[in-house]
């Protein structure tokens, strides 16, 4: 039985991909959920699963070619696979769903639902919809004869929702977490559908999972060496001769342009600058990094200055907003979606942090760096770069002292950190050499007039000058 795979919307009702590479060739035997290609997206690189198990009939498209949601991919013989008595289909008790359907439209993404009936994977990188189910479930496998035989600490540690001894097997809604405390689990070996959340926002933590590894005895795993990072890009060597080269704009680099123009054209920007001496956060970071419990965390002012605008935004909520045109309404975030800006080979991205304010300096410091090697690596998910409330980006890394950022669309700020200088500087009456650094704010003034905007960038330069007033802002 031949079976066609269609492109589907990869996120937001993005019209199309351009296909980076296959994974797969005509002739090949593929497994559910194996990854067949690399497509490039307005926002990202996505590994696309197979929806189907069989072989490779037929490369609908080659690497190159821009491709449009709906379009056929790929097609697949599917029917060893139906044929077998150990086929998904069967063993699930599901009928094989026909992916032939009309192409989807680019304008919406289909629910979690349509996708099961179609066939198509319900979420990129997540893999088809298991047969039988209209949603994509985490899966707690627990029968009466493992549980017997299973480590008897690590069930009494475990919440007494997460396990239920008898059931063969039950679904489970995927644990709440960030990237740095799903890392750090992983390296203690822990499945965090057993760790329980002790906070009012139901996010486990990192101090959840050193709880409950310290009940169960769990040892955390060396981490690996980071890869060095080159600052700069070899430059693309030019033929003799060749005056001009011209190079298609897709991908980030289109998308970046038309964000930027529609939110400079939108949206009032006025842009405030502070200096601030640093030095107290300079020494904070310092005695961090001496510490040999925090060491791995690499804790640096970026962190700070994400935990700072964290604080600050909770007494200054006009900067945590959006201007809504369709409802005539300002919607104010009781949540923190911090944007960090990273500029990557393929243009700058800005995937944020959900629910920073949650996370503690070490939390942040992991999860901006986890970050920032994901969008190096052209892999941030389109998901990750959606629903931001304000945003940071760290032009002092190119040793630049100030600038003008452009606010990313649908928020309300965006904060700018210069360069970290040593320069002469009054203090406690007498000129000393102190760390100095500029901070930009670009607000958007429909919704933040200066006089918000001035005492918010105020707040966050206190709290760089003296660590210590972060206390008073909890």
């Amino acid at each position: 039985m031949t079976q066609d795979f269609r492109l589907p919307d990869l996120g937001e009702g993005l019209p199309e991909a351009e296909l980076v590479q296959w994974m797969v060739a005509v002739g090949d035997t593929v497994t559910l959920n194996q990854t067949i290609a690399e497509v490039e997206t307005a926002k990202a690189v996505v590994e696309l699963p197979s929806p189907h198990a069989g072989t490779v009939t037929a490369l609908h498209a080659e690497p190159g070619d821009v491709i449009a949601v709906g379009s056929v991919l790929i097609s697949f013989d599917t029917a060893a696979t139906d044929a077998s008595p150990s086929a998904p289909a069967q063993e699930a008790g599901a009928a094989h769903a026909d992916t032939s359907a009309p192409a989807v439209e680019a304008s919406r993404r289909p629910e979690p639902d349509e996708a099961a009936e179609q066939g198509q994977p319900n979420l990129v990188g997540y893999g088809a919809a298991p047969r039988g189910s209209a949603r994509p479930q985490r899966r707690a496998r627990v029968a009466a004869s493992a549980a017997a035989a299973s480590d008897t600490a690590v069930l009494e540690a475990a919440p007494h929702d997460a396990i239920q001894l008898g059931d063969v097997e039950r679904p489970i809604e995927r644990p709440r977490s960030t990237p740095p405390v799903r890392k750090y689990a992983k390296q203690l070996g822990i499945d965090l559908a057993l760790v329980e959340a002790t906070g009012a926002s139901g996010v486990i933590t990192r101090a959840d999972v050193e709880a409950y590894a310290a009940r169960v005895g769990a040892v955390a795993a060396e981490p690996a060496a980071a890869e060095p990072v080159e600052a700069f890009e070899p430059p693309r060597p030019v033929a003799a001769g060749e005056r001009t080269t011209r190079t298609p704009i897709r991908g980030v680099r289109r998308l970046t342009a038309d964000a930027m123009v529609r939110s400079a054209f939108t949206a009032p920007h006025v842009t405030t600058f502070l200096t601030a001496d640093v030095t107290a956060t300079s020494e904070l970071i310092a005695s961090l990094k001496a510490d040999r419990a925090l060491q791995e965390h690499r804790i640096g002012i970026m962190a700070v200055a994400a935990k700072a605008v964290c604080l600050a935004l909770a007494r200054h909520p006009g900067l945590n907003s959006r201007w809504d045109e369709q409802a005539g309404e300002i919607v104010e975030h009781h949540y923190v979606n911090l944007g960090i800006a990273a500029a990557t080979g393929r243009g700058l991205v800005v995937p944020n942090i959900r629910d920073a304010q949650e996370l503690n300096l070490a939390e942040l410091a992991d999860a901006i760096r986890a970050l920032a090697e994901t969008a190096r690596a052209g892999k941030t998910a389109p998901a990750d770069m959606m629903g931001g409330t304000f945003s940071i980006t760290n032009v002092g890394v190119f040793g630049v002292d100030a600038g003008t950022p452009i606010i990313n669309p649908g928020e309300a700020g965006i904060l700018a950190l210069g360069a970290v200088r040593r320069q002469p500087w009054e203090h406690r009456g007498e000129i000393a050499l102190r760390d100095v650094m500029t901070l930009a704010l670009s607000f958007d003034h429909r919704l933040v007039d200066g006089e918000q905007g001035s005492r918010f960038l105020v707040d966050v330069a206190d709290i760089l000058r003296e660590p210590g007033r972060a206390m008073l802002l909890q």
